[in-house]
């Protein structure tokens, strides 16, 4: 008799638990269903990004090669211009679109200066300083405009890597409080009782753990990707000033 009542007390337990991981989510608290949403949520958005990162930096680093093979082939700034204008990707192009730019500005001061009044040597000088002062500054800030472009969004990665475990780990907590409230209810403590809820709160930390684990490794990845391209944009900017301040600059003690 005994055991005809344990094996109908198992089946009834057992027809309300679903084995399948569909199942267990559906069958799952409204609170832990809320914090799986909004864990696909994050990890959808992440792989996202993880995807369009993957191509811009990919298109970056090919046309920083394309464009500097350009650069060191060619004798003349001027010539290079109009080529670093098919390179929209590149950030080495577009710092020294920016360089340009500025050295254009600065040619045409000097051709306006003797129209203002005879600019003296030590006024032209200055001026040629200022000049210089310029292009630096346009620069850095093409080099900090580029960085911060590659570095859009790298954030939200870090905020999934951090953050889902712990969101995942508040479903599974709430679940089990569930569980265990469950088992007070019925006044039995018995694996048919436990298993199904445990079970089904443990799916949150699981997919906390699957949104945070790839956008952790990519974010990290993606890093180190992003500062090798500053460091060769930065370099890139330091020769373009260099090579400015001894062939353009200079060329007033001519």
């Amino acid at each position: 008799m005994g055991e005809s009542a344990l094996g109908t007390t198992t089946v009834d337990l057992g027809t309300h638990f679903h084995g399948n991981l569909l199942g267990m989510i559906l069958n799952a608290g409204p609170m832990v269903q809320f914090v799986l949403i909004l864990l696909i949520f994050f990890s959808v958005i992440s792989w996202a990004i993880i995807l369009v990162k993957y191509r811009m930096i990919r298109r970056s680093k090919r046309e920083n090669d394309m464009f500097l093979d350009i650069y060191m082939r060619s004798n003349k700034l001027s010539l290079i211009f109009p080529e670093s204008k098919k390179f929209r990707h590149s950030t080495i192009a577009e710092v020294f679109r920016a360089g340009y730019t500025e050295l254009g500005k600065i040619a045409r001061m000097k051709k306006d200066a003797p129209q203002v009044g005879d600019v003296a040597d030590d006024g032209l000088w200055s001026l040629e300083m200022r000049g210089l002062d310029n292009v630096e500054r346009a620069l850095n800030r093409a080099c900090d405009s580029e960085s911060s472009k590659l570095e859009s969004s790298l954030g939200f990665l870090a905020t999934t890597g951090s953050a889902s475990p712990f969101i995942g780990l508040f479903g599974t907590v709430w679940g089990i409080m569930n569980a265990f409230r469950g088992i007070g209810i019925k006044g039995s403590a018995t694996l048919a009782v436990v298993a199904p809820g445990i079970s089904e709160a443990l799916i949150a930390t699981a997919a906390g753990l699957a949104a945070a684990i790839p956008a952790v490794i990519f974010y990290n990845y993606y890093l180190n990707q992003i500062k090798s391209i500053s460091v060769e944009t930065d370099s890139f900017a330091s020769e373009f000033l260099n090579i400015v301040e001894r062939y353009h600059i200079k060329s007033i003690q001519a």
